[in-house]
């Protein structure tokens, strides 16, 4: 049974919602007696190119979680942008942008005839405007989508990945497939995480972005990385330091229109691939080594998700390298960010810390036996995530193409709108959580009945959910489990911590934590 964490928690930033924050209902105002059109939906002000030229120059687009939330709070629970595309006005015209680059720079050897006619069309009708798009924050827009929802949902191309892979001869992963594309598999995730330190130390974003590196390898590949000791592995450093690029270039690119691009972005474009090339280079040496061990033994035990899809022997190499790459460079910071957010937390909030620990303690002999039962015995730690995805989402929003015509808001949507759900302002919605700024565990035990289901959907919705969802909440339920039976975690930074955007929503700066072994 969950113990109530019943501490007066402290309270995070006013930038967290806002000034002004607004409770924009849990369900929409009383509809007029017609539906509206939707050009009646309200447009998100600002001019596109100044929004362009700042991107350019700043090289990203940190504050873009800040600026949509304001919009929210200005316009209501939907708008749409004055040009569609993408948030900032842009997205998806980056591949005929890398084309041109890769043919006129000469840096890799592209060939024009590898890009298929329907994805030529598409890059070209981002050109021309883009399709239509709407932006919602409430979870019955989240409800009205899935019911929508098509066998084979679809959203839009990430452009920059699928530009690479298409350069380079790559197939492309179930991140990165259409549902129509990939199938209904899923490879199988087995497995845990066994042991827990033991000693006191100090620790920040880094070390725990390289502890999960750790785990997400060993999960993948059956070994260790190399990357936790005195002298960390070069080669795990030059991945992490690679996806840190990708990461960044890819906001860069996916908000540059094509026909900019490949003016003022070559050494962007540049950068990209070559950390892709890094990332790709990283995941084949550790497939080759274990495609050579299998090839001499055939080991009984369970060595990892590459080691099992090989034996299984159920997909290509190249599927199982495809899938390999998506699920390492997807992974690893969606992992760790949200880990340190959740102990940020509860250092700051030690009452919150001491009711999970006292429930790790009750469960620890359950879970010791069988890890497995970490994801039934742990509902106050599994609530804790929530609370720390709610105001931290790693991913900013969810998206689909919706194939049929809907309502939203009292406003018509045409078939083949693209409609993104922007879960920062979902998760701040006074109405939904109130007194949003606090960190509230126990709010995700108290929320029950019908229509509650999409308040919490980091993961996605329908069959378009992120499909190594059960890999990580697994991973960060027993790693906060073992943290908190063995540690207590402390921090002198009790202010809150800028997130900033890039690609992925992360601290702009990382908290020194404290962890005290406990006798």
């Amino acid at each position: 049974m969950a113990l109530r964490a019943k501490a007066e928690v402290c309270m995070a930033a006013p930038w967290l919602s806002l000034q002004r924050a607004q409770a924009l209902s849990t369900r929409a105002a009383r509809a007029p007696s017609t539906v509206l059109p939707f050009e009646a939906i309200p447009q998100r002000p600002g001019n596109r190119w100044l929004r362009l030229l700042q991107i350019w120059r700043e090289q990203g687009y940190e504050h873009l979680h800040l600026e949509v939330h304001q919009t929210f709070q200005e316009l209501g629970p939907i708008f749409r942008p004055r040009h569609s595309a993408s948030f900032g006005g842009w997205g998806g015209s980056a591949a005929c942008a890398g084309l041109w680059f890769c043919q006129c720079r000469g840096w890799c050897r592209a060939n024009p005839s590898s890009m298929q006619r329907g994805q030529d069309s598409e890059a070209l009708k981002y050109h021309l405007g883009g399709p239509r798009m709407v932006c919602v924050m409430l979870p019955e827009d989240v409800e009205k989508l899935q019911q929508v929802d098509s066998l084979h949902p679809h959203r839009m191309s990430l452009e920059p990945w699928v530009a690479y892979r298409q350069h380079r001869g790559h197939k492309c992963g179930v991140f990165l497939l259409n549902v129509a594309e990939r199938g209904n598999s899923s490879p199988p995730f087995h497995g845990g995480i066994h042991g827990a330190p033991t000693h006191s130390g100090c620790g920040n974003g880094p070390e725990w972005r390289f502890r999960i590196t750790e785990g997400r390898g060993a999960h993948l590949f059956g070994e260790r990385l190399g990357l936790v000791g005195h002298s960390p592995s070069s080669a795990s450093l030059n991945f992490l330091h690679a996806l840190e690029v990708m990461f960044k270039s890819t906001v860069q690119l996916m908000f540059m229109p094509r026909s900019l691009s490949r003016w003022t972005s070559p050494k962007v474009w540049k950068e990209h691939f070559e950390a892709w090339d890094c990332i790709f280079q990283y995941g084949d040496n550790c497939i080759q080594k274990i495609y050579q061990e299998l090839a001499f033994s055939r080991p009984q035990h369970y060595t990892g998700i590459v080691a099992e899809l090989l034996l299984n022997a159920e997909l290509s190499l190249e599927a199982i390298k495809a899938n390999s790459m998506e699920l390492t460079a997807g992974s690893v910071d969606t992992t760790a960010f949200p880990l340190l957010m959740t102990l940020f937390e509860l250092a700051r909030n030690p009452d919150v810390q001491q009711a999970l620990r006292q429930e790790s303690l009750a469960a620890a002999a359950s879970i010791s036996e069988h890890p497995q039962k970490a994801t039934t015995e742990l509902p106050l730690l599994r609530a804790a995530l929530k609370e720390t995805l709610r105001l931290y989402p790693v991913g900013l929003f969810l998206e689909r193409v919706v194939s049929s015509d809907l309502v939203l808001q009292n406003y018509h949507i045409p078939a083949g709108t693209l409609v993104q759900v922007f879960l920062y302002s979902l998760g701040r919605n006074p109405a939904l959580f109130p007194r949003p700024e606090r960190y509230n565990p126990q709010r995700w035990l108290d929320i029950r009945g019908p229509g509650k289901n999409f308040h919490n959907v980091p993961f996605g919705f329908g069959m378009r959910q992120c499909l190594g969802r059960r890999l990580a909440e697994t991973e960060m339920l027993l790693l906060l489990h073992h943290v908190l039976k063995h540690f207590l975690v402390e921090t002198l930074t009790k202010e809150d911590i800028k997130m900033v955007y890039s690609f992925i929503l992360r601290p702009g700066t990382f908290p020194l934590l404290t962890f005290r072994a406990i006798n």
